[in-house]
């Protein structure tokens, strides 16, 4: 390089503040000759031609001081940290060995550097940072603790930076591994400001509209939620100062990024969101000790008993929910984390979280590590090597670092609690499911059972249950129990009540069934015999004459065919001609439900740069088929999956697994079919089934495998499965199937 690193006149002012400021704050752990040292580096690195402007046009030097300030102020580094930030850009230069500082600064400094030094080298083989090995790889890289400290406020710092960017490709980067890599580490450090930070600017990077959509609605609510705030704790502030309770109360809203995350796992809008905030309640410490005195155990004793008095008070005034209480009293965590959670039912029937905690708790909790080693009287940073080694344990012996995400806590439960509407708690089996719950209610609730609202959301039957859900039962006069929701549902009490309403309708569906039949028999002039339908019976494929009655009360078996299949048998046991009308092989169509794809698999698809001898599959989420415009994603075994551009699960690949993600193009047509689901929506009118099925077998090459309609209020709703060869039949299919009448909606799945 030709020019040396300009400082702009904003950057040169910055930069020596910065300068005054470091030194201000850890003056008392400099050692003698250190500032002059400092400077001489410093002016060695200024000199220096090679040192440039990173891909976001961002100063270095400038940068590392920011990151310096931020470690002090956020994480409580002092010395150490903050000249292995400022020397570091030295050493990767070559303009510093870590034997001269180590020489000069003393080994821990050098220490820290060599960690960087060395994750900066991990970085450069283009590891997948989202990958459980990489997080174990870096730990082990890391040497000492604060190494991750600094990467974690680093990233930090770049994050706030680069939100006019014009390195867009960089920008998603850099928040990817912010998402993924850094904020889970700041979260098991303890450092739950920053973790919050770099999931809002990562949410903000990666997904614009969601962020801004978030933010505005925060925005326009905050009225009405802070007048919801007030009404919540005002009682509570009452009750709490009768029982002689010193304390201060705050609410504070959910991130950004927290709320999105609940959208998604809940499958909700904004408004679908009840606990969008959480009141803390702080226990104001007794006497005059100073932050800067030793905490004695007779002291967190104290403050121990009247955080639970507090949650005592509470819960006396609203209903608890036992599944979200979170006991970090008892068992603090790992980073030093002391607080009390619980979600109680407030007024208006919301769900409001509440967390009571003493002032040193939530400075712990606030400041992480900092405040930590202030309330253990660590004065400097020789004595913390045994927090440091500690907190390097419980990081290395976390399932990948993913216990932090508490909906995960019910992994391994063997029991849900659910609400009913007016807030009643309901206990089931791990795997319940909502007919479950409506068996629970009462038979008849549940032999109706169309699905439920849960959480204002609506979802089918076989909807598991998850603890903390409010279910709100849907039925219909025209539902009736099936023989799968044996199943579907958890608990034995729900499967005894399915099996005993199948016995009463089968012995129902029976007796009108054998009716029919007969009315139409003898409308035709022909005498029913017993032995004779008996054999037609088994004729027809039934072991159980329940069943065969079953099948013509639903509709699934016509009994025109058995009419038919019944003069047979007679006419072979007369040994005459055939007494029934016969039918023409032009007006015949046979429909096989289990018809699989017909023809071999010799269409053409080529896959990334024209691979030869790939494995590959269709996937069954899109079930793509020839003309689809269609991507590969590389499966964990090597083989290939092929997806539907529009498939529902191709934004999570996309994001998620973008490098795993090869192209596929159709380029030849064989004779191959594939299977595609319809899903079709419309009037309840007299001979639809009979004209949607009509359409399909006058179609060339297109099969019909399945077709599975019900049926509720006039409305029909229904899968159709077919085999076809490309998108050009299917759509001309669609097309007519649209013209027929009463059919509303015809689409693909």
């Amino acid at each position: 390089m030709e020019e040396r690193l300009i400082f702009t006149e904003e950057e040169k002012a910055e930069t020596l503040e910065l300068l005054h400021l470091l030194r201000d704050k850890i003056a008392a752990t400099l050692h003698e000759g250190d500032e002059a040292k400092m400077h001489a580096c410093m002016r060695k690195l200024l000199e220096n031609r090679e040192i440039q402007r990173d891909v976001f046009g961002l100063n270095p030097l400038h940068q590392s001081m920011k990151t310096a300030m931020l470690a002090v102020e956020e994480e409580g580094l002092k010395r150490d940290g903050v000249l292995a930030i400022l020397l570091h850009t030295s050493v990767i230069h070559g303009l510093l060995t870590l034997e001269e500082v180590e020489r000069d600064f003393g080994k821990q400094v050098s220490t820290i550097i060599h960690g960087l030094v060395r994750i900066q080298d991990l970085y450069k083989k283009n590891p997948v940072i989202e990958s459980e090995n990489f997080r174990n790889l870096l730990l082990s890289f890391a040497e000492d603790m604060r190494v991750i400290l600094i990467m974690i406020a680093d990233r930090v710092n770049l994050m706030r930076q680069i939100r006019d960017t014009e390195n867009v490709a960089a920008k998603m980067q850099v928040s990817q591994e912010a998402s993924y890599l850094y904020a889970p580490l700041a979260h098991k450090l303890g450092l739950y400001k920053l973790k919050s930070e770099l999931e809002d600017l990562s949410l903000k990077y990666l997904e614009h509209d969601a962020y801004y959509m978030i933010k505005e609605k925060l925005n326009a609510t905050k009225k009405s939620r802070d007048a919801y705030i007030e009404k919540f704790i005002k009682p509570i502030e009452e009750k709490l100062t009768e029982a002689g309770l010193k304390f201060h109360m705050k609410g504070r809203t959910k991130s950004i990024h927290s709320i999105w995350q609940k959208m998604k796992k809940q499958q909700c809008g904004f408004e679908g969101i009840y606990d969008l905030f959480a009141i803390r309640i702080i226990i104001e410490g007794q006497g005059e000790k100073g932050k800067e005195q030793e905490f004695t155990p007779q002291d967190r004793m104290k403050e121990v008993s009247q955080c639970w008095q507090a949650f005592a008070i509470i819960t006396n005034m609203y209903q608890g929910n036992p599944k979200r209480l979170r006991d970090w009293l008892t068992v603090p965590k790992s980073n030093g984390y002391e607080s009390l959670h619980i979600t109680v039912l407030g007024p208006e029937q919301k769900w409001v979280e509440v967390q009571i905690r003493s002032e040193r708790m939530d400075e712990v909790a606030e400041k992480g590590l900092a405040a930590h080693w202030r309330y253990k009287g660590v004065k400097g940073e020789g004595n913390i090597d045994d927090w440091l080694n500690s907190i390097r344990s419980a990081l290395e012996n976390t399932d990948g670092l993913q216990a932090m995400d508490e909906f995960k806590m019910d992994l391994y439960e063997d029991e849900v609690f659910v609400f009913t509407p007016k807030g009643e708690l309901r206990k089931f089996p791990k795997g319940a499911t909502v007919l479950d719950f409506a068996y629970q209610i009462h038979s008849n609730i549940g032999n109706r059972c169309t699905g439920a609202r849960i959480n204002n959301k609506v979802v089918t039957l076989r909807y598991q249950l998850r603890s903390g859900d409010q279910v709100e039962i849907i039925t219909s006069n025209n539902q009736t129990p099936k023989q799968d929701w044996v199943n579907i549902v958890k608990t034995s009490r729900a499967k005894a009540k399915i099996r005993q309403a199948l016995r009463e309708t089968q012995v129902k569906d029976g007796v009108f069934a054998k009716e029919m039949l007969e009315r139409r028999m003898k409308n035709r002039k022909i005498e029913l015999e017993e032995r004779l339908m008996n054999q037609t019976v088994k004729k027809l494929g039934f072991k159980e004459t329940s069943d065969f009655y079953k099948q013509i009360a639903d509709g699934t078996l016509d009994p025109n065919t058995v009419i038919e299949k019944y003069l047979e048998v007679q006419q072979h046991e007369s040994n005459e001609q055939p007494l029934g009308p016969t039918r023409s092989a032009e007006e015949f169509e046979y429909i096989d439900p289990t018809a699989e794809m017909v023809g071999g698999n010799d269409d053409v698809l080529v896959i990334d740069r024209n691979l030869k001898g790939v494995d590959y599959s269709l996937a069954p989420c899109c079930h793509p088929i020839y003309g689809d415009k269609v991507f590969g994603f590389v499966t964990v075994n090597g083989g290939i999956k092929i997806h539907r551009e529009d498939c529902p699960n191709a934004p999570e690949l996309r994001k998620r697994f973008g490098y795993r993600i090869v192209r596929a193009v159709w380029s030849g047509k064989g004779q191959s079919t594939y299977s595609t689901t319809l899903r079709i929506i419309g009037n309840d009118d007299i001979g639809i089934v009979n004209n949607i099925t009509s359409i399909i077998s006058k179609e060339e090459k297109i099969m019909m495998r399945s077709i599975n309609i019900d049926s509720h209020d006039g409305l029909f709703s229904g899968n159709l499965t077919i085999n076809v060869e490309d998108t050009s039949r299917l759509d001309a299919l669609i097309k007519k199937l649209r013209t027929v009448k009463g059919v509303k909606q015809v689409g693909r799945l």
